[in-house]
Order: C-alpha cells, then structure tokens, then sequence
C-alpha cells in the first residue's frame, strides 16, 4: 500500500490522491503540513530534505515533488490511460503539467493565498488584482487550447488535466470576477463528473 504524506487542502497533495483514486490505488494517508506539524520532524527531512508535503513512500521508494509522483503513478500503474502510451500525446500531457508550475501557478498562487488564507485586513490587494489579471489571460489561453479537444492532451482525460483541474476548482470557488470561458466551462464540468476528482479535489478552500 502506498504511503502518502499530507493534508488533504493541500493543492499539491490533491494532485496526488486523485491520481490515486484514478488509479484505484489504496492509499494509506498521513495528515502533514501547516497546522498537522510533521513536515518539520528530523524523521520527516530524513525523508524530504526540503520538508515539504506531499511525499510518498512506495515500498521503500521515497519520492517528493507532486508531479513527479503523479507522472511515478501514472506509468507504473495507468501506462496507456493516465498516461498516453503514444509519445506525443504524453509529452502534450507532460507540457501543460509544467506550464502549471512555470507560468499558472505563479499567478494562482498569490490570488489564492491572499483571498482565502489570509485575514481580510492584511491583504496585499494589489497583488491580487494584478495577479488575477494575469491568471484571467492563463485561463483565456487553457479556454482557447480547448477549443477543439475535451482534454489537455486530446480526446481522453490524463496526467496533464491533473495539475490543470485542481487549479481550476480554486478559480471557479474563489470571490473573484471569471469571464465566460464555455470551452474551459465544459472541460471542467467533465473533470467535475470524475468520481475521484469530486472524492480528493472538490473539497472546501482552506
């Protein structure tokens, strides 16, 4: 059984468990991070030096980095289906999952952090309204990429909508302004019909 390391708010850790429940994977979960501690333990950096959750434990494998583990998973256990057995169609899932962490995140990260963890009065403001308008032209770009495919990487659903969905369900609940994006609107109400996506993703905004 797979040994994860955790909360389950985490945007990263979600990442990995709906991979997971994907998967059919059983999982045995460890609440760490923030408020649970853990993550801070000598035992812990032992493990992963940087302290950071998520981490996983696959019989004695130790793996941090949640797109490493998502991409870990989705070859050992869903090679043809989480992901795509042709070449291309791998790396076009593969791409987006950086373009996540090269240009999304950079963005969905201050609007999240300031609007949802931090209190109302010491709120960076202009932060927010300049990130969110860059993250609004992110968004405008997944919109148009959809425009002729149901998923990130074509036809079926796999790694690369993995990174993408768990931001989109931070930007379609938190108190922002969206435009009207229908092609990412029905992209993301596909992920939302996804039994593993609503069980690990589609989870209150702590």
């Amino acid at each position: 059984m797979l040994k994860i390391w955790g909360r389950k708010n985490s945007i990263n850790v979600q990442k990995v468990l709906w991979a997971c429940g994907e998967l059919a994977l059983p999982i045995d979960r460890i609440d760490a991070g923030m408020a649970f501690g853990v993550n801070n333990t000598p035992e812990y950096k032992a493990m992963n030096p940087n302290g950071l959750v998520p981490l996983m434990n696959d019989g004695g494998f130790l793996l941090w980095e949640s797109h490493a583990i998502v991409r870990y998973l989705a070859r050992q256990h869903g090679l043809g289906s989480l992901c795509p057995a042709d070449a291309q169609t791998a790396a076009d899932a593969d791409r987006w999952m950086e373009w996540f962490s090269t240009t999304l995140w950079l963005n969905l990260r201050p609007v999240f952090w300031n609007l949802v963890r931090t209190a109302p009065e010491k709120r960076d403001m202009p932060l927010v309204e300049s990130s969110l308008k860059l993250l609004t032209a992110n968004f405008q770009t997944v919109d148009a990429w959809l425009a002729n495919r149901d998923y990130m990487a074509g036809a079926a659903f796999s790694m690369g909508d993995i990174p993408m969905g768990v931001s989109a369900f931070r930007w379609y609940n938190m108190d922002i302004v969206r435009p009207s994006l229908k092609n990412l609107d029905a992209w993301y109400a596909r992920l939302c019909a996804r039994p593993a996506f609503k069980e690990h993703a589609m989870l209150p905004l702590t």
